[in-house]
């Protein structure tokens, strides 16, 4: 049974190294972890060992599109070189036969810790499926992982009354003082949302703690891919709500992400949420992982994808990307999302204009290009309308724009080359400002993630238009003032 075993992860390993090398490297992004080949989906075990960050990842190898879950695996010292890793688990056990879900990692002792959810599909005696999520626990060198003889290490059994059998996964795992803790997304009994929290001294058992928080029906139904940490003195909960429906808070319709701020009190084991807010309101993000790195920061990375909307194009050999890790701190009861501050260290080439007069549309010398961070302080408040086309030649452009009436972003993909009918322009409302804004937009080849005021909303996007079409230009209704300075990022 184990030399079998053994030959499933070997096979994806040896697969993987083959099929890697028929990628040209300037098919992918220059500076956003990619599927290396085939299939990506959830960032996991976003962690630190042997001071260096690794980030696994949901991932089948075989095919661009969703298959039973391996665990893909990278590396890097500072988040936008990454290192490719062998694959490190497959489903080859009992317990994880349908697919090693998605999990977490933290180093201790000087081992590589993964929490992960094993799904086991079956048919019994009878001719009745049996359909199970449990949580495991493999250990690693940061190469190499085995998982315990004692998985699973949560089982059904030890769920709250009345909750869901089949949808109870996505450990996060953390530890404080002597034991570990984890919190696991469950359905209850009402058929929405519930974060349950578990601890350990010793990983192999485990007890069951609280109900950190639920839905009730209220925040989307199933609550996926949770997180759990603290910030200053506020405690986060992360979340992935899925069967959403679209409000005039910035949730859409589907799968959404979001977080809640409360207060913790451990003693009582009791989170009292005191508000909650969306975490990016663009087309492409889900399940996003953080950790704090040794710095003490707050870093969290999402999938850069979409279930419901795939865009990638068919010739593809490979499917999915992380978001650039952002730096997460609070301002005034809200979460602030920023890039990671290593991406300055790759600036070449920077071009910059100030106090410029914008009102029929411009391109400026030195501004392209499709690896790119470029900021705009924009004063639109004598214009209707402020617009920037990135990705742009003759046939090919998608669309940012500014309406300083209503104070409204806009992102549209609709001419950037995607035939299907699939969602291609998302709004989020901001602040008013007298029609100032700023805009900072982080594009590498396939996607523009916008920060919006220094990071206090995100809009995060895809986009596939052939890599030939690298002009940008500005244009507005009207006059707009503006100040943009832009950095080639040269990997």
């Amino acid at each position: 049974m184990r030399e079998r075993n053994a030959a499933i992860l070997e096979k994806a390993k040896l697969y993987e190294n083959e099929f890697i090398k028929s990628i040209s490297k300037d098919e992918k992004p220059s500076f956003h972890l990619c599927a290396p080949i085939g299939w990506i989906n959830d960032p996991n075990g976003f962690s630190t060992f042997n001071d260096e960050y690794h980030l696994f990842y949901q991932y089948y190898p075989y095919d661009t599109i969703w298959g039973p879950m391996h665990w893909g695996h990278s590396k890097t010292k500072d988040f936008i070189k990454w290192e490719q890793l062998p694959v490190a688990l497959a489903p080859d056990e009992d317990y994880d036969m349908e697919g090693c879900f998605s999990g977490s990692a933290i180093e201790d002792d000087g081992k590589h810790i993964i929490m992960y959810t094993g799904v086991l599909d079956k048919t019994n005696e009878e001719g009745k499926r049996i359909l199970r999520q449990t949580q495991c626990i493999a250990i690693g060198d940061g190469i190499n992982y085995e998982k315990l003889d004692c998985n699973p290490v949560i089982t059904n059994e030890m769920l709250p009354e009345g909750s869901s059998l089949e949808d109870f996964r996505d450990p996060k795992i953390w530890k404080d003082g002597n034991e570990f803790y984890t919190v696991v997304a469950s359905r209850s009994k009402d058929g929405s949302g519930q974060i349950l929290m578990y601890k350990s001294r010793d990983l192999r058992n485990w007890e069951y703690v609280t109900i950190v928080d639920k839905s009730e029906n209220k925040i989307g139904r199933m609550w996926e891919c949770p997180d759990f940490f603290k910030l200053d003195e506020n405690y986060i909960l992360v979340i992935s709500p899925q069967e959403v429906k679209a409000d005039k808070n910035g949730f859409h319709n589907g799968n959404n992400t979001a977080y809640i701020i409360g207060k913790y009190d451990k003693n009582n084991n009791n989170f009292t949420r005191e508000k909650y807010s969306v975490i990016d309101y663009g087309l492409d993000f889900y399940a996003p992982q953080t950790f704090e790195a040794k710095d003490g920061r707050r870093i969290m990375v999402g999938w850069m994808h979409s279930w419901e909307n795939r865009i990638v194009p068919h010739d593809f050999k490979w499917c999915g990307m992380m978001t650039i890790p952002r730096e997460l701190t609070i301002k005034d009861g809200f979460l602030i999302q920023n890039p990671i501050r290593e991406i300055e260290n790759y600036y070449k080439n920077t071009v910059e204009y100030n106090d410029l007069s914008i009102e029929k549309e411009i391109s400026l010398e030195g501004i392209n290009g499709r690896a790119i961070d470029i900021t705009l302080d924009i004063d639109a408040s004598k214009s209707e309308e402020f617009q920037i086309k990135v990705a742009k030649n003759e046939e090919y452009e998608t669309l940012i724009s500014y309406n300083p009436r209503k104070s409204i972003v806009t992102f549209d993909r609709s001419y950037s080359g995607k035939y299907g009918d699939t969602l291609h322009r998302r709004d989020i409302s901001v602040k008013e400002n007298d029609g100032k804004i700023k805009l900072r937009l982080i594009i590498d080849k396939y996607s523009v993630e916008i920060f919006i005021n220094d990071g206090e909303h995100v809009m995060t996007s895809t986009f596939y238009t052939p890599l030939n079409a690298t002009d940008i230009t500005f244009s507005s209704q009207g006059l707009t003032l503006a100040n943009i300075k832009k950095h080639d990022i040269i990997v």
